[in-house]
């Protein structure tokens, strides 16, 4: 009896600990603000432009280096229609702001930057990640511990990606580390307005993605999302948001909002809501 009380300790410290670790870590998390002014300041380097098919909006590898550290970054300023998509560079840094106000924490750090002379988004390079496509191509299994939390990670990015419309999440677009957190990047097709973007959900119930829903969401995002007025989201997004999609953006909040009344009517709060420290 005391060694399978001793067992089932275990098991559940190894659950609360793999909360923690989600996304980005708390440790990582609190060393935002410090790249984001590094990313603002450091010297360029090293430059190298990407080209190739998954590299439609050619940005640029640069290396950063200030007071004795280095850091690679991807500088891009897409806008306008490129490969049939309405693009834009803005867009890249108000889901970083937007990520960080609601505590979901899985975009890197991402900041304006001139480079070459232009306007652009400058977001962290994250090292040591994998992309989900070639996880799956090697056909590798999550450790069955894992799986809870691998599954809240995708109910939260799918909330969040329909929060900001972004038509554009691919299996290239989730890092995946060696742990199973998940950081999303790639955010220059988000922030869609209009027509069906203010009608359904990117994903939900009768998402525009199909049937793809958010089962499980930690309390803080939610509570921060209730809280998101027009006032709130100017503040979070600065000048990186034309009004229409401001209303856009609380046009969505509300439809997921809806979705997650309905999920909770079906299953309770206890089920529904869990914490992430």
């Amino acid at each position: 009896m005391v060694k399978k009380l001793i067992i089932s300790f275990f098991i559940l410290t190894m659950l609360c600990a793999s909360a923690v670790y989600a996304q980005f870590t708390s440790e990582e998390v609190t060393e935002f603000e410090k790249w984001e002014k590094f990313l603002e300041e450091a010297e360029v380097t090293e430059s190298k432009q990407m080209q190739g098919r998954t590299a439609v909006t050619s940005p640029w590898v640069i290396t950063l280096e200030k007071d004795g550290i280095t850091q690679k970054a991807l500088w891009k300023n897409p806008s306008g229609r490129m490969g049939g998509f309405i693009e834009g560079w803005e867009w890249e840094i108000a889901a970083y702001r937007l990520s960080k106000y609601l505590h979901l924490n899985m975009v890197p750090p991402t900041v304006e930057r001139r480079f070459k002379g232009d306007r652009g988004s400058c977001q962290y390079w994250v090292e040591g990640y994998r992309s989900l496509m070639e996880i799956l191509e090697k056909q590798e299994k999550k450790p069955s511990y894992k799986i809870i939390w691998w599954n809240r990670s995708l109910y939260l990015q799918r909330a969040f990606d329909s929060l900001i419309a972004n038509e554009d999440r691919h299996q290239n677009q989730y890092l995946v580390s060696d742990d199973w957190r998940m950081i999303l990047i790639d955010h220059s097709r988000a922030f869609r307005q209009g027509g069906r973007y203010n009608k359904r959900l990117m994903y939900g119930k009768d998402g525009i993605k199909g049937n793809e829903e958010f089962k499980q969401l930690p309390m803080i995002f939610v509570e921060k999302l209730k809280g998101l007025d027009e006032e709130t989201l100017k503040a979070v997004v600065g000048e990186y948001l034309k009004p229409k999609e401001i209303e856009a953006v609380l046009i969505r909040k509300d439809l997921i909002l809806k979705e997650i009344d309905d999920q909770i009517k079906a299953i309770g709060e206890d089920k529904f809501y869990y914490v992430l420290q």
